[in-house]
């Protein structure tokens, strides 16, 4: 399954049961304040208990991908090393002035 695919699925699933978990909430007349917290944390606990596979799945495929290839690092912009060095030899005292 693509990694799109997995995140979406076991957000949808979260947010189905907090959504159910709401309205059966609000049907027993629940202040929906409360209810809404209640939900929250029904929602979080099942999906803890319930869910425990999907979520190391979805955790595993997200670490993958950050770790991919065509994620490398941005080329270094040479204006920002030049700023930098110039700061770092002020700070240090090797220079009194950046127009140096």
């Amino acid at each position: 399954m693509k990694p799109s695919r997995l995140l979406l699925a076991y957000t949808a699933i979260r947010l189905g049961i907090f959504a159910v978990a709401l309205v059966i909430l609000l049907l027993l007349q629940v202040n929906p304040f409360i209810a809404a917290f209640g939900a929250a944390a029904i929602g979080f606990c099942v999906s803890y208990i319930f869910l425990g596979r999907r979520r190391d799945d979805v955790a595993k495929t997200m670490v993958r991908v950050k770790a991919s290839p065509e994620r490398s690092a941005p080329e270094r912009d040479l204006d920002n090393d030049i700023e930098n060095e110039a700061i770092d030899r002020l700070e240090s005292g090797r220079i009194t002035r950046l127009d140096e």
